[in-house]
């Protein structure tokens, strides 16, 4: 008897139908496996067989041949267990055939029978939009996640014989309800810009580059505090849009890192070690997975001592920074991942660190400073928005008791920049910041007046600006425009902004 079972495979993050068929024919056994299942794939038959076995299920002794449609598509993962077990209860008559087929059903079996949690639950439940169904079938411990972007009802089962009996109808499940209708409410942060003493202009740095979404880097000695200010930049970003959250949400379960059942609320913060490899980062496999430009997705991308990671897994980013995403060709797949993140790198200013430190002495020729910081390339320091010196910390500003202005309040301003933003690209779908302003966008909100083309004309000639950093330039006064609730963009605000792209990288 044939059967037919939906259930769906990944590319990227997004879920593609796959239809698990399943004919079952009188003769010597056998067990037959096509449509381009990878070795994990193969290897669920024996899961299958023992999980039928030990549920108390009949297993088929005939000749079993299964079909993975469409043939041209690659399956990887675990998640075809359940489905192929589904598959074979229905042609074998133990549950109906037009019951069966009327759920997408996803999930590992374990060899007793238990539904194993998996990754990409999320991603895989669009697979489902179009398609007439009863229902989602999904493991327990991802119930909740499904059900966070259908309307469909999702069950979630512990046993393979609670997905027979829910088939069969004599097993009731409770449908898993999730609803992220409202904007996701963020967990309180342990860290606060309150703690970082001084460093006002690293500080209001920091502030224009997140209001405007830019890209910052912040070159000091070894103990300025350019970690504990980049660790503290999640802090003051906006909460995440519902769509935003879902996004990231697929990202992270689809890369098996999800740590709640649910919707991600907090804006993700990734900080790689520098022997990072080109493929951890970018992303990779013969399967692509996204890698940490992809997990900081909608959040910030933390590489710390730029200077010491592999030039190789910098330049690679050299895309993802420019068009915001990520697309891994493989030959069974191309798959294109979000990238959308704000990078902020931070460095020494020689390999001593001592050169702008005013209390120790530089041990580094010329030489040296200037083959350490070649390390870093034109095109890459190029496409960050702004560069800053944190100098030293003074004693005066460690040791004082004034407070300094806490997350919340640079948050606010934050925020309501963002929103004056999200207002003026309304009619421009594919921005949302000051930062992805495409250059027909940046010609009609970033005019300058006589004073303003004079002093930017003068940065150009001075700095030797290429076609880049000048809209940079603008993009980065617009953001200063905003903070400042004001519609045209005055001389002060580009002078700020110049000076966020005048450091001497010579």
């Amino acid at each position: 008897m044939l059967a037919r079972v939906l259930t769906a495979s990944i590319i990227g993050i997004d879920g593609i139908p796959v239809d698990v068929e399943v004919d079952i024919v009188y003769g010597m056994p056998r067990f037959d496996m096509v449509g381009l299942p990878s070795e994990e794939v193969r290897e669920s038959r024996f899961r299958v067989q023992s999980a039928m076995k030990n549920s108390g299920l009949e297993v088929p002794h005939d000749r079993v041949t299964v079909n993975l449609a469409p043939a041209t598509l690659r399956k990887v993962g675990t998640s075809f267990d359940l489905p192929l077990a589904v598959g074979m209860g229905a042609a074998s008559d133990q549950v109906p055939s037009d019951e069966a087929a009327r759920y997408l059903i996803v999930g590992e079996l374990s060899l007793d029978g238990q539904v194993k949690p998996i990754r990409g639950t999320l991603c895989m439940v669009s697979a489902s939009n179009g398609k007439d169904l009863k229902g989602i079938i999904v493991p327990a411990a991802n119930a909740r996640e499904a059900a966070i972007c259908t309307d469909r009802p999702v069950y979630g089962a512990s046993t393979l014989t609670e997905v027979f009996g829910l088939i069969q109808g004599s097993v009731d499940i409770r449908p898993t309800v999730s609803d992220p209708a409202g904007v996701p409410v963020r967990r309180a942060a342990s860290l606060d810009f309150s703690e970082v003493r001084g460093q006002e202009h690293a500080r209001r740095a920091v502030e224009v580059a997140v209001a405007g979404g830019h890209n910052i880097l912040m070159i000091g000695p070894p103990g300025s505090g350019k970690t504990m200010i980049a660790r503290r930049i999640p802090t003051v970003l906006p909460a995440m849009s519902v769509e935003e959250a879902i996004e990231t949400t697929k990202i992270f379960s689809v890369a098996g890192r999800l740590k709640s059942d649910g919707l991600m609320v907090d804006r993700p913060f990734r900080s790689p070690h520098h022997t990072v490899s080109n493929a951890a980062l970018i992303g990779g496999g013969s399967m692509p997975r996204p890698g940490e430009v992809s997990l900081a997705n909608h959040g910030v991308l933390f590489l710390d001592e730029f200077t010491e990671f592999k030039r190789s897994a910098i330049e690679v980013m050299r895309q993802p920074l420019e068009d915001r995403t990520v697309t891994i060709a493989r030959a069974h797949a191309t798959a294109t991942f979000p990238a959308s993140f704000m990078l902020v790198a931070a460095m020494n200013p020689c390999p001593c660190g001592n050169l702008t430190d005013p209390r120790k002495a530089c041990r580094c020729g010329a030489r040296d400073i200037d083959r350490y910081r070649r390390k870093i390339s034109e095109p890459i320091l190029d496409r960050i928005d702004i560069h800053i010196e944190v100098p030293p910390a003074e004693y005066k500003d460690i040791s004082g008791t004034d407070p300094s202005e806490t997350s919340e309040v640079m948050r606010a301003r934050v925020t309501e920049c963002r929103q004056v933003q999200k207002e003026r690209f309304r009619a421009h779908p594919a921005t949302f910041t000051n930062a992805q302003m495409p250059a027909r966008v940046i010609s009609e909100y970033c005019r300058l007046d006589r004073e303003g083309k004079a002093l930017l004309r003068s940065a150009c000639a001075m700095l030797g600006l290429s076609a880049r950093s000048y809209s940079k330039v603008l993009k980065i006064a617009r953001t200063v425009a905003d903070l400042e609730s004001t519609e045209s963009i005055e001389a002060r605000h580009l002078a700020e902004a110049i000076q966020y792209r005048s450091h001497d990288f010579g």
